[in-house]
């Protein structure tokens, strides 16, 4: 068989084995990749978080199905979270950073609900705030009130929940459902073990959370001590849930003057 007529090698070339492995889809969807998913979604979100200099955040839950139409209980969750948001942003420093690090930007899981209330507040100031939103089976939208620049998307909980605790200086919790709790556990166990710096907890509307959880009697039943009771604050208001972070040592960093 003479050269000109050597078999081309079509079907190697086409065979999935001879893909580039960063862009061979299959191979990075597979199962046994799931570790480098994990380390991308790392990865991604701690480049961008980095090049916007941020350094602290004062997360913010709450629930997803509070709109601010809603009942007069809901709306006023969302008003609070709202203020909040302006608040923090204007009195942590996140607009007063000169080209330094940011810091107490708002972050939230970037859906809507006291998420949306909390991102808002801190859009209409002009801050810069985070949305680490999640795929989830009926699609969650971010939601508009996020810094584009900052809005992420997550497979993965557990890495969701990392990037919302790694950077923050407080956690302000407002009412919510099962992933509201999820949250708030996480970060009380990571306190409680000492597996977490001792940053500032506060649960706003304590009737909501004394109606749905009963602190004391689990103190009573000894499953947690006394002293597990001081890992969180109420209040009532956005205010009030500011003037707590204060108290706890949540302050604008003042950045050594160049000279």
């Amino acid at each position: 068989m003479s050269e000109s007529e050597a078999p081309r090698p079509d079907r190697q070339i086409a065979s999935p084995a001879y893909r580039l492995a960063a862009l061979d889809q299959d191979f990075l969807l597979s199962d046994a990749q799931r570790g480098v998913r994990f380390l991308l979604e790392y990865e991604k979100v701690e480049e961008a978080l980095r090049a916007w200099a941020v350094r602290s955040t004062v997360v913010v839950f709450g629930s997803a199905r509070v709109r601010e139409s809603g009942p007069a209980r809901h709306a006023h969750w969302y008003a609070q979270a709202r203020a909040f948001g302006k608040l923090c942003s204007l009195e942590g420093g996140a607009l007063d950073h000169n080209g330094g690090p940011c810091d107490n930007v708002i972050a939230t899981g970037g859906g809507p609900g006291i998420m949306e209330a909390a991102n808002r507040g801190a859009s209409e100031v002009g801050a810069p705030s985070i949305g680490f939103n999640i795929t989830l089976p009926h699609e969650q939208l971010p939601n508009a009130y996020t810094t584009p620049e900052l809005t992420f998307r997550f497979h993965y909980f557990a890495m969701r929940k990392m990037h919302l605790a790694m950077r923050a200086k407080a956690l302000v919790v407002f009412p919510g459902g099962f992933g509201t709790f999820d949250e708030l556990f996480e970060v009380l166990t990571l306190r409680q073990t000492g597996k977490a710096p001792d940053i500032p907890v506060v649960l706003v509307d304590e009737a909501y959370w004394r109606s749905c959880i009963s602190f004391d009697s689990m103190m009573e039943a000894g499953v947690i001590e006394e002293r597990d009771l001081h890992l969180f604050r109420f209040a009532e208001t956005a205010a009030g849930a500011w003037a707590q972070l204060l108290a706890r040592g949540v302050t604008r960093p003042l950045e050594p003057k160049n000279t």
